[in-house]
């Protein structure tokens, strides 16, 4: 997938996260209580529907596409494992051979875009050039590192999500103190029987803000935490794929420690 597609892709996704979270303010905006309402969507604001939960659950449903996203990248990385770019019937790889092999990554579809088959490729490339297996094996691990570190780098868009969302929530909270100041420091609501209902249920939805971003927070670390872990256990299975049935093939034998930089 080239990066107009990809960058189609992420927007088709975002649409339908935006669509989403409409949809969903509109099911809860008509099928729950006015209390839920106020809770969740602060239905009862004058500028409403721009609230600030309405903005918590616009960002929380595109922190979701992002993920839907990732977790097809890490769907497509684990594929990679049962395409056959490398042989494992356990015979040593000769440059011959390893030409053929380099060839046929290059012709296929994922050959710029996954982990597997560009290590492989830059792998073989050092090899070719130098004929030293411990030069292979340093590309190999300094192409995990740098595989790492993009892995890292895709995530920053929720990291921020995940930053932003708390972040609405206590100005939310700092609103609605400021609302309730407000109506208390008129002298006419003051003389009001309902001025302490008022402004109790001012400080009410303020801090109700709060406490529904830290659970949209809460629920989206959680599930990037998984499919970051997904990503990373499949950039970890191709180092060691490689390190099987290439790198250990290559001739003589290996004694230098392969560290491939992932964790689950």
């Amino acid at each position: 997938m080239n990066q107009t597609d990809s960058l189609i892709k992420r927007a088709f996704v975002f649409l339908i996260a935006i669509v989403a979270a409409i949809v969903l303010i509109g099911i809860i905006k008509f099928t729950t209580g006015p209390t839920l309402q106020e809770i969740l969507l602060d239905s009862d604001a004058t500028f409403w529907p721009f609230t600030i939960q309405n903005i918590m659950w616009v960002a929380l449903f595109i922190g979701f596409g992002e993920l839907v996203l990732r977790w097809s990248a890490a769907k497509d990385e684990e594929s990679q494992l049962a395409r056959g770019y490398l042989p494992t019937d356990g015979r040593r790889l000769d440059h011959a051979l390893l030409g053929k092999i380099r060839d046929s990554i290059a012709s296929r579809k994922f050959a710029r875009n996954a982990f597997l088959p560009r290590m492989i490729s830059r792998t073989i490339d050092q090899y070719r050039v130098s004929g030293k297996e411990d030069q292979a094996l340093g590309v190999m691990n300094a192409s995990l590192e740098l595989y790492m570190h993009e892995i890292d780098l895709r995530y920053s868009t929720l990291r921020y999500l995940t930053w932003l969302i708390p972040s609405l929530g206590f100005i939310g909270t700092v609103m609605g103190i400021m609302f309730a100041l407000q109506y208390a420091g008129v002298p006419a609501n003051a003389e009001s029987e309902e001025f302490l209902y008022q402004v109790t249920q001012r400080l009410g939805v303020a801090f109700t803000t709060t406490l529904l971003a830290l659970i949209m927070s809460a629920v989206l670390v959680l599930a990037q935490s998984m499919v970051q872990s997904k990503e990373e256990r499949a950039l970890n299975a191709a180092g060691q794929y490689t390190i099987d049935n290439l790198i250990l093939r290559l001739g003589g034998r290996v004694d230098a420690d392969v560290n491939t930089k992932a964790t689950d």
